[in-house]
């Protein structure tokens, strides 16, 4: 309590008190009771599941029950689910089961791998002045957390936010050219793409790291601006008020100080990897904050599609994150690649329930 403060009155010199970080609640729950479970495509899902399956800790041995069953039998994907893990409704202490379930996709952009009077937005690799501190060497209650920043002498500081970068770029190998700053923009927010160059030909490139400035929403700064109704922002109306106001272009991206430092991939790369390091599956893989859903785990989501608003029920697998996935029930929802399923990810604000499929016999996992 702090000096002077009477508990039981209202201080005006007392700071305000800071809310609890949220954490997660785990609610044991019955197969039969998951919505849509009858009818699940599990097949598809235990094979996305096995592609990155985390062959140690609680799933090492499930990870080597999974691989013994028979592909293309969703008789035995059902058995396996039911008979390996324990399902636990994900429910924020902040109160509510539901949460936002958003969509990302892997877009398909315009380029060149040399500077051109039409391609002439870098997309830039890691910067040789960028500095990650694990801050679990300092505190392991903060082991998912790392400080990103560049000397100045002998102190850390912030590194350059995405104004900044845009106006004087920064010490790094340029990947290639874009032609247009606002799909270059939304190549930042998907987090990883493909370039198609001049001659036909495509690269491929995915996340490396970020500048460690805070995400924030672009939709939510033309709706606070009135530019937008909030409820009807997506990536579509985006760029379609990006089309009609150039001169308020620069300002709006730059409202997002975070930006996104990308890699080459091989160009034989199955998709885009996420953060588990492995191909995303189009429909079956989710981007979920690890804090609460660790990655690898099947997550089963109750949702409805953005466009047919038919229910969406699915067993997923944790196999990515994301700057704006923040929450015990949040998550994005990865729809596959090109503008296809780009016209589905843009409009993908729904609302939705997860439940955490945790190996039988083992304790549900401990929010960090």
């Amino acid at each position: 309590m702090t000096a002077g403060c009477a508990p039981l009155a209202p201080c005006p010199k007392c700071p305000p008190a800071k809310p609890a970080p949220e954490t997660a609640v785990y609610l044991q729950f019955t197969f039969d009771g998951l919505p849509g479970w009858p009818s699940a495509d599990l097949d598809r899902s235990l094979r996305t599941f096995l592609a990155g399956c985390p062959r140690s800790g609680p799933f090492s041995q499930v990870c080597a029950r999974a691989a013994s069953v028979p592909p293309d039998d969703p008789v035995a994907a059902r058995a396996f689910f039911e008979a390996n893990f324990v399902p636990y409704a994900l429910v924020s202490s902040d109160g509510p089961d539901s949460g936002l379930i958003t969509g990302y996709y892997e877009p398909i952009i315009e380029g060149s791998r040399t500077q051109s009077g039409e391609n002439r937005y870098p997309i830039f690799g890691v910067p040789d002045d960028l500095i990650v501190v694990d801050l679990a060497a300092v505190n392991p209650d903060v082991r998912n957390m790392r400080l990103r920043g560049r000397l100045d002498g002998r102190r850390v500081v912030p590194y350059p936010s995405r104004g900044e970068i845009d106006a004087r770029g920064v010490p790094a190998q340029v990947i290639a050219w874009a032609s247009d700053p606002v799909e270059l923009f939304f190549l930042h927010i998907q987090g990883s793409g493909q370039v198609r160059l001049e001659n036909g030909e495509r690269i491929r490139i995915g996340f490396a790291d970020q500048n460690g400035q805070p995400y924030r929403s672009l939709g939510r700064y033309l709706a606070d601006r009135g530019e937008l109704p909030l409820d009807q922002t997506s990536m579509q109306s985006i760029k379609a008020w990006a089309a009609v106001n150039p001169a308020k272009l620069k300002e709006a991206l730059n409202s997002n100080p975070s930006y996104v430092f990308f890699r080459e991939l091989p160009p034989a790369a199955d998709g885009p990897p996420g953060a588990l390091g492995v191909p995303l599956t189009p429909e079956f893989s989710l981007a979920v904050d690890r804090r609460f859903a660790p990655l690898g785990a099947p997550v089963y989501l109750a949702t409805t599609h953005p466009i047919t608003e038919q229910k969406l029920e699915r067993m997923m697998t944790a196999q990515d994150t994301g700057g704006a996935i923040r929450g015990a029930v949040r998550a994005d929802f990865y729809f596959g690649t090109g503008p296809e399923a780009g016209a589905v990810a843009g409009r993908m604000r729904q609302q939705g329930k997860m439940w955490l499929m945790w190996p039988r016999g083992e304790p549900p996992p401990r929010p960090d």
